[in-house]
């Protein structure tokens, strides 16, 4: 899912930015103007989630990895304008910090992760649970089916992506450019990893999270339809519930190198050299464009120096999601502040 830099035309990736640029624009007005700034820590705390989450890589039958995101229970949470934000901003430290994802192809993980995600959960999740009370076993279910269909709708997009590479962009000898699989060998091999093992992975987490809030702060469940931004003033024990969340993150983060134990690279995210040993040869376009980003401080979450002994490992990984949690909290504290500023509230905006 995190697709690297060089398996994506300049050109997929102008485009599928330039798509985005919209959606954050959007996103960003809408939260400014209905998430106050007492509920930016629930969003920091979705965004850290995400992140973390991201990495327990799981194994998958035919040797590669996959993982969950995380992006439908923001979107079920704080809803989908929101989570658009969230998952953006950890998409951004994953790839700048730890080069997990490509720089020029930021703008189609985005658009896969951080929108075709979040919002077909979101409505998905919606259409589901309808008018069921918000203590309702079936709004669980609903968010773990959202989460499944979810994942794998930008499983799926992240294939086409992929596939159409080396129709569109090739040698005049047919030798592609930049990915080298065809639709025909993507869709299904993506689909194996999604449907199998990463969606039900995602439905599950989405699932059980979700009943948990419902037994103690089922306010937090109360999401205006139009706008997704969720009703603070209606959940009762905000502090002791974010607090409870808080220390959920911090056991996730300390039981982060179980992502460890999944051996093998994530479907579609092999380096030059991976691609070597198993086509025999590099497509010249993604020699060219893998080396785009070479400044991350944490190449895939290792520290220099516990490199060795799986426990060496372990501490590095502990390390460098803390880290990224520290970036993405420093982030918004920031942005607290500014909704913090005098102006224009949520209940402004609702009012009018």
């Amino acid at each position: 899912m995190h697709i690297p830099d060089g398996y994506l035309s300049p050109q997929t990736c102008a485009v599928l930015g330039a798509a985005m640029v919209p959606v954050w624009g959007t996103a960003a007005r809408k939260v400014k103007a209905t998430l106050k700034a007492r509920q930016a820590p629930l969003l920091a705390i979705g965004a850290a989630f995400s992140f973390t989450i991201m990495m327990y890589n799981i194994p998958i039958p035919d040797g590669t990895t996959a993982h969950a995101t995380g992006g439908a229970l923001l979107a079920i949470l704080l809803g989908p304008w929101a989570a658009a934000i969230g998952i953006s901003i950890a998409l951004a430290i994953q790839a700048l910090f730890f080069g997990d994802g490509g720089i020029l192809a930021f703008g189609a993980n985005a658009f896969n992760m951080a929108f075709i995600l979040p919002f077909t959960s979101y409505y998905i999740y919606r259409l589901l649970s309808g008018r069921t009370g918000l203590r309702s076993g079936w709004r669980a279910v609903a968010a773990a089916i959202a989460g499944f269909v979810g994942l794998n709708l930008a499983a799926l997009a992240a294939a086409v992506e992929f596939g159409l590479q080396p129709l569109l962009f090739h040698t005049a000898s047919g030798v592609p450019l930049y990915s080298p699989y065809p639709l025909a060998l993507a869709v299904p091999a993506m689909a194996l990893a999604h449907v199998l093992i990463a969606g039900p992975a995602e439905g599950i987490v989405t699932g059980l999270v979700i009943r948990y809030l419902q037994r103690v702060n089922s306010g937090l469940l109360r999401v205006y339809p139009a706008t997704g931004a969720v009703v603070a003033a209606q959940a009762t024990g905000d502090g002791a519930s974010l607090k409870k969340l808080a220390w959920g993150l911090v056991i996730l983060v300390l039981l982060s190198p179980l992502g460890l134990l999944a051996a093998g690279t994530a479907w579609g995210e092999w380096s030059p050299e991976d691609l070597q040993q198993i086509l025999g040869f590099v497509p010249p376009g993604l020699a060219r464009l893998a080396t785009t980003w070479t400044h991350a401080l944490f190449p895939d979450y290792t520290v220099p120096g516990l490199e060795g002994s799986f426990w060496a490992q372990a501490l590095g990984y502990i390390i460098t999601a803390t880290v990224g949690l520290g970036i993405i909290f420093l982030i918004f504290l920031a942005f607290n502040r500014l909704l913090a500023r005098p102006g224009k509230t949520g209940a402004d905006y609702h009012g009018k």
